[in-house]
């Protein structure tokens, strides 16, 4: 049994063992890494009764804490829902290895031939908090792309989350690579994840998935490289030549869906030429379908919404709530988003191409759609198997990223003798 008492001294052990694996991970095949992941996701399907009732224990746990309905349906584990990990890592597993693959090659009039091959990044660490499914597709997509990890999950997801990790472990076993490959900080302690971004030596990215005061700690702080999203702010705009039906579908979907994940809309934008007739219609049906409507100006006439405060801009409520307000134009409803958005997920509903074109042009979120859910931002939705999170900033890797954001690059330059003059 570990001494958890000198938390830094197990995390630089963790991170020298992790280091070490990397180094394994760095060219191992990938029928091995392939195989790992199989004999993974048999053992999550067969201990599946077993990680129920880890469950069971960190939802106990997280209603004692008092975490809201929405945070409470992000730690809910259900057969359902472990059949969608194993599906998850099972997709990853049949994935393309990216590991080795020619991004670009060229030759020189020098004689050089000159290749950007893709290579792991070595140790990512991820910070998460209450969704116990994070340790399945970060150990996955990490494993896939060839770099160790280290996963610190949430005090709420602490069983659940070991359950789920002993079963990679033993996907690791079967393929004879390094069981460090994939770690599990072993504490509730916060110390350890004061260290772990501090942990320059050993790690070399880390991943913060969660709320604002996490990710919020995790930008301040890190000494190390971040791949981050602060907020979920998402928007949807309804155009004036928004179809009405795929309107009602889409926001009902976008905020009704699931609410505490941040893919969730947040922000309703309505063009003035609609207010009368779709406006109504939206409003009226979040209203009845219990979401509570903070209204501008023009909307609060609808009974049931309440009177928006300022700071119900740009606000991201993980809940059964959405801000609404009507604006004049496109323009106008790109201003609102531009100035409030967190650059994570922006949609319009139109059947306007032209004014399609001129929001993706003008908007410079992550992800942008037209007349589709945003509840469909997610790695797992764009075909990447899973995510280890939405990366919002502009460096390296942004939007869902997935086992090919996980690489960097390396070049390879041959010659035959060749000398430069």
């Amino acid at each position: 049994m570990k001494d958890l008492t000198d938390i830094s001294a197990v995390m630089n052990d963790i991170g020298r063992r992790a280091k070490a694996a990397a180094r394994v991970l760095a060219y191992a095949s990938a029928e091995r890494k392939h195989a790992a992941l199989i004999a993974a996701a048999d053992a999550v399907w067969a201990k599946r009764d077993e990680i129920i009732e880890a469950n069971a224990k960190d939802m106990e746990f997280g209603r004692d804490k008092g975490l809201s309905d929405a945070m409470l349906d992000r730690l809910l584990l259900t057969e359902d829902r472990i059949r969608g990990i194993v599906d998850s890592l099972r997709t990853v597993s049949e994935q393309p290895d990216p590991v080795g693959e020619v991004i670009e090659e060229w030759d020189r009039p020098t004689g050089l031939h000159i290749k950007r091959v893709r290579t792991p990044l070595g140790v990512i660490g991820v910070i998460y908090e209450s969704r116990p499914n994070v340790t399945a597709d970060a150990g996955a997509l990490c494993l896939k792309a060839g770099n160790a990890v280290i996963l610190r999950g949430g005090s709420e997801s602490f069983h659940s989350s070991g359950a789920i990790h002993a079963c990679l472990v033993e996907g690791l076993k079967a393929a004879n690579l390094p069981e460090d490959a994939i770690q599990l900080v072993p504490t509730r302690d916060r110390a350890a994840v004061q260290d772990m971004l501090t942990m320059t030596d050993y790690i070399d990215v880390i991943v913060p998935r969660g709320g604002k005061g996490l990710v919020g700690l995790v930008q301040r702080e890190a000494r190390v490289p971040v791949f981050a999203h602060l907020e979920g702010i998402v928007h949807i705009y309804v155009d004036k030549d928004a179809d009405p039906v795929k309107a009602l579908n889409v926001v009902m979907n976008a905020k009704t869906r699931r609410t505490g994940i941040c893919g969730a809309a947040e922000c309703l934008l309505i063009h003035r030429d609609v207010v009368d007739t779709i406006g109504q219609g939206l409003v009226k049906s979040l209203l009845n379908a219990g979401v509570e409507v903070r209204a501008g100006e023009v909307l609060q006439a609808i009974e049931g919404t309440t009177q928006a405060a300022p700071e119900d801009w740009g606000k991201e409520y993980l809940d059964s709530i959405i801000a609404a307000k009507v604006v004049d134009d496109l323009d106008a409803a790109i201003d609102h988003i531009n100035t409030y958005s967190s650059n994570h997920t922006d949609c319009i509903i139109t059947e306007d191409d032209a004014a399609a074109d001129k929001f993706f042009e003008r908007i410079d979120s992550a992800i942008l759609m037209r007349n589709a859910s945003t509840q469909f931002a997610d790695g797992g939705e764009f075909g990447m198997g899973a995510e280890i999170g939405i990366a919002t900033g502009k460096m390296h890797a942004r939007g869902p990223v997935g086992a090919t954001q996980l690489t960097s690059f390396k070049y390879i330059v041959e010659g035959d003798g060749t000398t430069r003059a």
